[in-house]
């Protein structure tokens, strides 16, 4: 099968230029002006759009197996490619939690029959599988994943010589959830001794406060540093955190990487008043101050990865009192959107977005092949209108549990096409019955 696509305004390693792009089975071949048009199977004329290389979110939670009624890999990657994510790596606390080599080939055998997208899943660790950690294949797993903090249930590593152990062994890239699990328990306790179950959403960013992530992530940088660990932070919230992070050296020499997700760019503290459970997330959505800081970091290259910690959960269950709803949010569908609307209102650059939602991730992760619109690169591609828009609605959302944070909001851009190695996954709002996605690999 060869595709051209014609007159794209193709965004890519800091610029902007217009080109034809041609793609041969799953590879771009070519990238240059005029290419001929004959002896091509499907032309594509991309004249006004813009033609971005796929998304890939380096941490979702798609719920399988085990927590399927909130979503699973087929409806999350779905939505995933109808908003140009063409890439996930999806996380281990599923159930049951992926912390040995087979539980976590279980998953990749369902992906390979399911997942519209490319994949790859993290192993999990926890306070006593170090051998099995040791185990993990650096060439076709993205990583491994530790939560220090109890966001998820019994994946708690809170033993200081097994972190020791983990950080110190592990040749991988370490991936990190920080929140003091003290600091939040006594914090709980605080405003549960005044309000019972029911306390009010507006206190969650004071329970799962500032304090708690910092004392989490400074340990975590800390203990990199000493042991020189390859440490990845996810979801940094919070202003203060980004002091940890450096941005004098280039991506490709960090050891020491941090991740935003849109949610935290996008939300303050004052929208639990009417968003209320529906952007419950750990960590907490915090303050405008931590929101201009964490905004200051990203464009000031101290955080290297924009995601989404996509996690959905049904509506019954997010409409139970603050101590029963569960947190976390489906995102997948609509984080590109979210960033270029940020473009629209001049907070970011096209270019920028590109880096930290595409390239970044293929840097940090070592991803092969993918991640960048480059001769001999897989051909995972988003095609852009930026002069379309539409509002998110019922109707019109993909995931699973059928609800969105951001129901209501009109997107003043729309995305056309997207290619997942090199087959054209979503077009016209439709999602492609065929599934296209492979497992990713890594050049470690």
């Amino acid at each position: 099968m060869k595709t051209l696509i014609k007159n794209a305004r193709i965004v890519n390693e800091n610029q902007i230029f217009e080109s034809d792009v041609l793609i041969e089975g799953d590879i771009i071949v070519k990238i240059q002006k005029n290419i001929p048009e004959e002896n091509t199977d499907q032309i594509i004329d991309a004249s006004g759009k813009y033609l971005l290389p796929g998304v890939i979110d380096d941490q979702v939670h798609f719920r399988e197996p085990g927590l399927t009624h909130k979503g699973d890999i087929e409806s999350e990657s779905r939505a995933a490619v109808a908003g140009g994510i063409t890439s996930f790596i999806e996380q281990p606390n599923t159930v049951p939690n992926a912390v040995t080599q087979e539980l976590l080939e279980e998953k990749y055998k369902i992906a390979s029959e399911k997942s519209f997208a490319n994949y790859s899943f993290m192993m999990g660790g926890t306070n006593d599988n170090l051998e099995e950690v040791l185990k993990t294949n650096p060439r076709n797993v993205a990583g491994i994943k530790l939560f220090l903090g109890s966001s998820t249930g019994n994946m708690l590593v809170d033993n200081p010589e097994t972190l020791e152990n983990i950080f110190s062994k592990t040749k991988m890239l370490i991936a990190v959830h920080c929140e003091d699990e003290a600091t939040i328990r006594a914090n709980t306790e605080k405003y549960r001794a005044e309000y019972g179950d029911d306390i009010p959403m507006k206190y969650h960013h004071l329970i799962r406060s500032e304090e708690a992530c910092y004392i989490s992530s400074s340990k975590a940088v800390e203990l990199a540093k000493k042991t020189g660990a390859r440490l990845h932070v996810f979801h940094v919230s919070t202003a203060k955190e980004t002091e940890l992070f450096r941005n004098d050296i280039p991506l490709k020499d960090k050891k020491i990487t941090a991740e935003v997700c849109v949610h935290h760019l996008t939300f303050t503290n004052e929208d639990y008043e009417t968003k209320g459970t529906l952007i419950k997330w750990n960590p907490a959505v915090k303050t405008k101050k931590d929101r201009d800081g964490l905004w200051e970091a990203l464009l000031d290259d101290r955080i290297d990865v924009i995601a989404t910690d996509h996690a959905p959960h049904t509506w019954e269950e997010k409409q139970n009192v603050y101590t029963k709803a569960p947190s976390g949010g489906p995102l997948v569908q609509h984080s590109l959107m979210m960033m270029i609307e940020n473009y629209k209102n001049g907070k970011i650059s096209l270019e920028k977005i590109v880096e930290k939602m595409c390239h970044n991730p293929a840097i940090l992760f070592e991803i092969e092949k993918r991640g960048f619109i480059r001769e001999n690169y897989k051909a995972d591609l988003v095609l852009l209108d930026l002069e379309d828009a539409f509002t998110v609605s019922k109707d019109n959302i993909l995931y699973k549990c059928g609800w969105s944070p951001m129901e209501g909001t009109t997107f003043h851009s729309k995305i056309t096409h997207t290619f997942i190695n090199g087959q054209l996954a979503f077009q016209d709002g439709k999602v492609s019955e065929e599934k296209f996605g492979e497992r990713l690999l890594f050049t470690r």
